[in-house]
């Protein structure tokens, strides 16, 4: 992957700036594709671990087309009390799972963990881990109900996003008056997440994507912390969720990827038990070179 380590002073110096509240993309072409159109010319390319899809659509967000809306990021402030000492942590967050298209016609796209990881990297962000997703979902104004297709082979099929993408549309834009695009929402994808299971459960056959969320309106999730699928499965089901690696704790610059390896600090963002200190040896996905 990018230089990610070597990165973390620098962003730990943008920490919080007005630009680093944003997501670092450049102006949306005027000719841009639109989500429909979009789905046209992704909709005949093999599924991962054939690689023209997923670069296509790369190439779509690294390019801007990405709505307007997307790239304003949402303040996320919670605290936890570690070792009987109270620590607050503050950290940004994309309002919806990452999308390609124009603000009223864009599809929410799901992706490999790999590309999930490059986009990431592009933009200075990274994955949420379990205990993010469930604070998210916690604050969001928008909290949307899972709305689940029967499992099958063509789920990894871009007809069926595109399928699930409308269904989450229609219950999406009945609140759009209360709650713009841009709003917090959550609750109508499973979240690709950076976990502790990337290094303790590798599989004899492959290397896992770690899934966790789709949360009900209790907030019960469909989909426990789960680690079964391959890192080139994508389905309809999975979202991606970008959080800015650059956040504050105590009110000081820190990074996430920082906090996750720290056995003293990580249990702000993390509630897993693997590791001492519900410590993440490795929060993000290798991005094959």
């Amino acid at each position: 992957m990018r230089t990610k380590i070597g990165r973390i002073a620098l962003l730990a110096g943008v920490a919080f700036s007005a630009a680093a509240q944003m997501l670092n993309l450049p102006p949306r072409a005027t000719n841009a594709l639109g989500g429909q159109d979009f789905v046209k010319l992704i909709t005949p390319l093999p599924a991962p671990p054939d690689t023209q899809r997923e670069n296509l659509i790369y190439a779509q967000i690294a390019g801007g087309n990405v709505p307007s809306w997307m790239r304003k990021l949402v303040l996320i402030t919670t605290n936890a009390v570690i070792n009987g000492t109270n620590h607050t942590v503050s950290y940004y967050v994309t309002p919806d799972y990452m999308c390609v298209g124009a603000d009223n016609d864009y599809l929410l796209e799901p992706m490999t963990p790999v590309l999930a990881q490059r986009v990431a990297n592009l933009l200075d962000c990274t994955l949420p881990t379990r205990k993010m997703v469930k604070e998210i979902w916690a604050q969001a104004q928008v909290k949307l109900t899972p709305a689940p297709i029967p499992a099958s082979p063509a789920m990894i099929t871009v007809p069926i996003f595109n399928q699930h993408n409308s269904n989450v549309w229609t219950q999406r834009s009945a609140c759009l008056e209360a709650h713009p695009l841009g709003s917090l929402v959550a609750g109508h994808k499973k979240d690709v997440v950076i976990s502790a299971l990337l290094l303790t459960n590798f599989h004899k056959s492959h290397t896992p994507v770690v899934i966790y969320g789709w949360q009900q309106t209790n907030g019960a999730p469909i989909q426990s912390l789960y680690s079964g699928h391959a890192q080139t499965w994508a389905d309809y089901s999975h979202g991606i969720r970008l959080v800015q690696e650059a956040i504050t704790v105590d009110g000081a610059p820190a990074t996430v990827s920082g906090i996750l390896t720290n056995p003293a600090l990580a249990a702000l963002l993390s509630d897993e038990t693997n590791f001492p200190g519900n410590v993440i040896p490795r929060p993000y996905y290798v991005v094959p070179h």
